[in-house]
């Protein structure tokens, strides 16, 4: 069954990558296909009293290969990879920001703890010297909208500035609200996506919930998603922005164009903190809903980028939530879980894979699930492994889930369809 779309189209025509697993978008994808992981030990601080030693940090990145005269101290790197990021993405699509109408353009951040270094220095300056030990970039950076106001402060644009916050499920809603806004006429291009970093006292906390994998002698081999011996995730950090653009727009300027953005969908169960319903009711509905806002049914999906954290409970209920919506077609999709392979970017989680779907899009090929070895019998869909695959892709989905029961669903579409 098809439903009404709006008559204007959003498509994907620039895409920026700052990751683990590279900061080009060729280093970026041959990673991804090739099963490479960007886990290791951790370096960025001291690991030795806590449980949980390796995650997929950004390598080889200064904010300074991209602003040459940024001061690097006044900003969070959480924001410096939102920067640089956003920098990439524009510059990909060809795009002048000096052009842009100011009142058909902006920036949709979505991040999770984007100023939380800036506040644990405040804190700290302040505990050792009352208010006078607070450096006020610190207090300036001290707030979520950091990462959307300094996109458009050092790229020059002047429309639209938001930062969304819905846990993992951010950058995909980022995305989505950003194609809801030019469906609906309010503009014509929007940088959207993600950005998060490691935080110690963040990292910590994900120990003390038992939530990473800790097999710190392994850290490639650490997270298995739908593997019997699951253990939890690995955590990752960087920034991926995608600019899109309405179609008509993209195409009177002979844009290149990746692939189209054509449904989203979120949810919100109201069951737990933390923990995915039993009965898999968020995923059904973000899934549906995106679905059902590109016009597409079961038989158009090809590809599900999995949100698979590697716990023991999600795995087994996304997969049954996979076969409530697409039915006897479930075991067609492929589906893969490429966090084992950039890491779980948290806030960015969604951006990152949404772009992993566009290049599966445009390349047709389709990321492997790694480290899956001893399936769990729950977990019994078409995972991609152990190598990537060639295959005809129509429609991708990317789905996230986030703390609070909030849920995400991306649709995007091969262009031209």
């Amino acid at each position: 069954m098809n439903f009404p779309q709006s008559e204007r189209r959003v498509v994907v025509t620039g895409i920026g990558i700052i990751s683990p697993n590279g900061n080009d978008l060729d280093t970026f994808w041959q990673n991804v296909v090739g099963g490479i992981s960007a886990g290791a030990p951790i370096t960025h601080f001291d690991t030795s009293n806590i449980p949980v030693k390796i995650a997929a940090e950004v390598k080889d990145f200064s904010i300074r290969d991209y602003f040459p005269t940024i001061k690097t101290q006044r900003y969070d790197r959480c924001v410096q990879f939102s920067l640089a990021s956003a920098f990439l993405a524009l510059k990909d699509s060809g795009i002048d920001a000096e052009t842009l109408d100011p009142d058909r353009s902006g920036v949709i951040e979505g991040t999770t703890i984007s100023a939380m270094e800036s506040i644990l220095k405040a804190q700290s300056g302040y505990s050792e010297g009352s208010y006078k030990g607070i450096r006020p970039y610190n207090v300036v950076g001290g707030y979520f909208g950091e990462g959307s106001s300094t996109i458009c402060l050092h790229l020059g644009i002047r429309g639209h500035a938001v930062t969304y916050c819905a846990g993992c499920s951010s950058g995909n809603d980022a995305i989505g609200y950003a194609m809801r806004m030019i469906q609906r006429d309010e503009s014509d291009v929007m940088l959207a996506g993600g950005s998060e970093a490691i935080v110690e006292l963040m990292h910590a906390g994900f120990c003390k919930l038992k939530t990473m994998s800790e097999r710190n002698a392994e850290p490639k081999g650490a997270m298995r998603p739908f593997d019997r011996s699951r253990d939890g995730f690995l955590l990752g950090e960087g920034a991926t922005f995608l600019v899109v653009e309405e179609l008509m727009h993209a195409l009177a300027r002979g844009a290149k164009i990746y692939a189209e953005v054509a449904g989203h969908g979120r949810s919100c169960e109201a069951y737990h903190a933390t923990d995915p319903s039993p009965d898999g009711r968020g995923y059904r509905g973000a899934i549906s809903r995106s679905m059902r806002d590109a016009g597409l049914s079961a038989s158009d999906v090809d590809y599900i980028n999995a949100h698979a954290s590697a716990t023991q409970l999600n795995d087994p209920i996304e997969t049954e939530a996979i076969k409530g919506v697409f039915g006897d077609q479930a075991k067609r999709v492929s589906v893969s879980a490429t966090k084992p392979i950039t890491g779980h970017l948290m806030g960015a989680a969604g951006a990152i894979e949404a772009a992993i779907c566009v290049l599966a899009l445009e390349r047709q090929q389709i990321p492997p699930t790694i480290n899956l070895r001893n399936p769990d019998p729950r977990c019994d869909l078409d995972y991609v492994s152990p190598t990537a695959r060639n295959y005809p892709i129509r429609a991708a989905l990317n789905v996230n889930a986030g703390f609070g029961g909030r849920y995400a669903c991306l649709t995007l579409k091969k262009y031209p369809s």
